[in-house]
């Protein structure tokens, strides 16, 4: 055999062992790194109430502590609010529901309407904590009537938006997940409400908007100003806490918020006066179409959530 040709086969032989010795490194990356994303996925459960046993029977002993409810009380469909008018008006729509008062929180469940409705209170901090306490409920579907301020000046106080997406002003969701995740509703729960609206012949608008703990921001024309290049909607305090919270819990969520008022036009700021006008005239259709919608998605029995995480 030549020089050269034993020179070929040397290198040949020698890129043969090379290429052999490269996938067996890359094969054992591999194995490492699925290795390492089994045990941050197993990080990750673990600080879940469905991942976490201990935490799971706290939750429950704080959720029932909260509301006066016992577990078995609470219905798969849940309607959550701030304020108790909205309750006030679910006993009286719903004769054979059962109220009770707990040492935070307010419930009241339907047997037959198959619906709980949670007064949780105010702010993102509320909302987080009540998100990730459903989570030992495994509801079916769960909907937050809200109130929010508009925007958007075509909107009018009264008006209904339905949010696709929640820009998270706030500060409690950082602890759940990264600040590039959007805060999203679950679609599902989303397009029930939105087909009783048009089965009503309501109007309502869908766009993003902007959840805030800053209190008293009407009077910051930079955060106003930020509004406005955030093409939002409206503004409030809640939404984008309970999307984020019960989105790592496995709670099926949406939102149906009602304008209150409009805090960028001149005078548009709500106050005592202006806000016993809403609930006069635009609450009580907010809670009915919340109890027909929660009660349509337990009467149709489908499935709500679309993949498994």
């Amino acid at each position: 055999m030549g020089v050269e040709k034993k020179t070929a086969l040397k290198k040949a032989t020698q890129k043969k062992s090379r290429e052999s010795a490269q996938a067996k490194l890359s094969a054992k990356h591999r194995v490492e790194v699925l290795k390492e994303i089994e045990e941050l996925k197993e990080k990750l459960r673990s600080r879940r109430i469905h991942g976490n046993d201990e935490k799971r029977k706290i939750a429950q002993d704080m959720l029932e502590r909260y509301t006066g409810h016992e577990l078995k009380d609470f219905q798969k469909q849940i309607i959550l609010t701030n304020f108790h008018y909205y309750v006030e008006r679910f006993n009286v729509l719903l004769p054979d529901a059962v109220y009770t008062k707990g040492s935070a929180f307010k419930a009241s469940s339907s047997k037959e309407a198959q619906v709980t409705i949670i007064e949780f209170g105010v702010g993102s901090a509320m909302a987080a904590l009540i998100g990730e306490l459903l989570s030992v409920v495994e509801p079916k579907a769960v909907l937050f009537l809200g109130l929010a301020g508009g925007v958007h000046p075509s909107l009018e106080v009264g008006d209904f938006v339905l949010p696709i997406a929640s820009i998270r002003g706030e500060g409690v969701t950082q602890h759940f997940l990264p600040a590039q995740v959007p805060a999203l509703p679950t679609f599902k729960v989303q397009k029930f409400v939105s087909q009783i609206l048009v089965e009503h012949g309501l109007e309502y608008r869908t766009g993003t908007i902007h959840s805030t703990d800053y209190r008293f921001w009407e009077f910051d024309d930079r955060f106003k100003l930020n509004l406005l290049e955030e093409r939002v909607l409206a503004v409030e305090m809640e939404t984008a806490a309970l999307f984020v919270s019960c989105f790592v819990s496995k709670v099926n969520i949406g939102a149906l918020l009602l304008i209150s008022d409009h805090p960028l036009k001149r005078g548009g700021i709500k106050t005592k006066k202006s806000a016993k006008a809403v609930f006069r005239k635009f609450t009580d259709v907010h809670i009915e179409l919340g109890i027909e919608a929660m009660a349509d998605i337990a009467e149709r029995g489908e499935a709500i959530r679309h993949y498994q995480w």
